[in-house]
């Protein structure tokens, strides 16, 4: 395992609704990505995540599915997604996609079935419960887009669960059918050449047993999201989780060197138990702690420090800035440390995940209320919830809808979009899009970068600086997280890389100054 080709990639996850459309309906598509493979390939990551494109009434946008063997036709069909796959292959692209394990859509066969009476053959693949003493829900828990997790279902006078939209009904993982079902699901992509899933709510795949009430969050305020007024302590992360993880582990294992990704937002110490011991868990437990930190040095070196520490024994490490459920990189620290981000999320040791866009600098896109689409942005309209600012189109050149499509797209582009592009940003050697791209490419012949330890140098009020190195090569990144200039002590070096790309070459004397929101990578002297 020490040598699979995952423990060298960098991951960019593609949005299909949002990333190119291929037919003028303003929607994207499998064959827009595929029309755009060689741009992935220029930019420099080399394992493209797709988000679903199962057939789906789109409540939730792909995240309710009714068919896992299938591509709903607004993406394509499976011929075209076979075109993607063979074409990405080509191109030394990896094809990791979507697997929605914990629930379907209420229009899926299977749910149609289990709801027919109790006696339904397929009655227990989903979870169903008769009502409290009082009529109400069988618990207390919680819908992560607000209101009940329960809904009453009249003619078989039992309440189904579910996690999130009453239209997405939670499987249950307990039923040994349901779970060999789901097996043959990831098969079938498998047999088809897919590299890998990503498995999105990993942690909530099994319930308590016993349905016990969750307890109060007695930090909850009504500005925050119904979901966290309870603190899930029964409705996820159960002990039996891990040996499902470890069920689809021994599936992918049938198909030799193959990535298995878990979405899972869960504090540090319970989130690397999801690795298991390395034969059994997920290859890549998403690592969100950056989705939230403070952005100032010290907090971030401790973020970064605590991780490397609490890992098992030769997990491979993993970071996230941004991705389809929450604000991007640069909506949250500004264009300037976005810069900075990138740097980061490039250097660090392990597995980066780079988010669609965030190469362009894209950040927090308005979206008029008439044009939300966002089902949990309908429940909760007050808290600013809405993840469609996030998944607005991808911007390609300065035509009218931004080369993402020929109609209106199905969310609005950012309101620069004709500068913001990458037509004009590849052109720019200052551009955000031209340091992304020289990051990709340098991280991938830095043996240091790619596979070296890292030891951190400085944590300061403003400068976080981190060393890797492999074998006789070190590469220092050194990253000012304030607006102020300042200088650092660094060893003999040449800056290799620098955030507004005009310092490549200079040399540094035990003293470098780094300007601000500025960031550098530098190579040691004797290189």
């Amino acid at each position: 395992m020490s040598q699979a080709w995952w423990r060298k990639a960098v991951v960019y996850e593609v949005y299909p609704r949002s990333f190119q459309d291929s037919d003028g309906d303003g929607v994207g598509d499998l064959e827009g990505v595929r029309r755009r493979l060689d741009y992935l390939a220029w930019l420099g990551v080399d394992t493209i995540w797709l988000a679903p494109f199962y057939p789906s009434p789109m409540r939730d946008f792909g995240y309710d599915v009714t068919d896992y063997c299938n591509v709903d036709p607004i993406f394509g069909s499976l011929a075209s997604f076979d075109r993607l796959l063979t074409q990405a292959h080509e191109k030394g692209l990896k094809v990791v996609i979507d697997f929605v394990p914990n629930h379907t859509s209420e229009a899926h066969p299977w749910f149609l079935e289990s709801a027919q009476s109790r006696a339904n053959q397929k009655r227990d693949w989903y979870i169903w419960r008769d009502p409290a003493p009082d009529g109400g829900p069988p618990n207390n828990w919680l819908s992560h887009f607000g209101g009940s997790a329960w809904t009453f279902h009249e003619r078989s006078g039992q309440y189904y669960y579910h996690a999130y939209l009453p239209q997405q009904p939670d499987l249950n993982w307990r039923n040994p059918k349901a779970r060999d079902a789901m097996h043959e699901a990831l098969r079938f992509w498998l047999r088809r050449g897919v590299d890998g899933f990503r498995v999105d709510v990993m942690w909530h795949l099994v319930k308590d047993a016993s349905f016990r009430d969750n307890p109060p969050n007695p930090d909850w305020s009504n500005r925050d999201p119904q979901i966290e007024r309870l603190l899930p302590v029964y409705s996820a992360d159960q002990p039996e989780v891990h040996g499902v993880v470890a069920g689809m582990r021994r599936v992918l294992d049938e198909f030799g060197d193959r990535l298995l990704i878990g979405e899972i937002y869960l504090p540090l110490e319970r989130l690397v138990a999801y690795y298991g011991d390395g034969l059994c868990g997920a290859h890549l437990p998403f690592n969100f702690l950056l989705l939230n930190a403070a952005w100032d040095a010290r907090s971030v070196a401790k973020i970064i420090a605590d991780y490397e520490s609490t890992l098992p024994a030769g997990a491979a490490p993993n970071w996230v800035l941004s991705n389809h459920d929450r604000p991007r990189i640069a909506a949250r620290v500004g264009a300037a440390q976005a810069r900075v981000a990138a740097m980061l999320l490039l250097t660090l040791r392990g597995v980066p995940t780079l988010y669609y866009g965030d190469e362009l600098g894209l950040a927090h896109v308005p979206v008029p209320h008439d044009q939300t689409q966002d089902p949990w942005a309908k429940r909760e309209p007050d808290i600013g919830v809405g993840r469609d600012p996030a998944r607005t189109p991808m911007q390609w050149d300065a035509s009218l809808y931004a080369g993402f499509s020929t109609s209106a797209p199905w969310l609005p582009l950012s309101a620069d979009h004709r500068t913001r592009n990458v037509s004009a940003m590849r052109q720019d050697p200052a551009s955000i899009l031209t340091l992304y791209h020289r990051l990709l490419h340098y991280r991938r012949k830095r043996a240091s970068l790619v596979g070296g330890d890292w030891r951190l140098l400085e944590a300061g009020d403003s400068v976080l600086a981190y060393e890797r190195r492999a074998g006789l090569e070190t590469t220092i990144a050194a990253l000012n997280f304030s607006g102020e200039a300042i200088e650092w002590s660094a060893p003999a070096s040449r800056i290799a890389v620098s955030t507004w790309g005009d310092r490549e070459g200079e040399r540094v004397d035990r003293l470098l100054r780094l300007g601000p929101d500025e960031g550098v990578i530098l190579e040691s002297q004797g290189e």
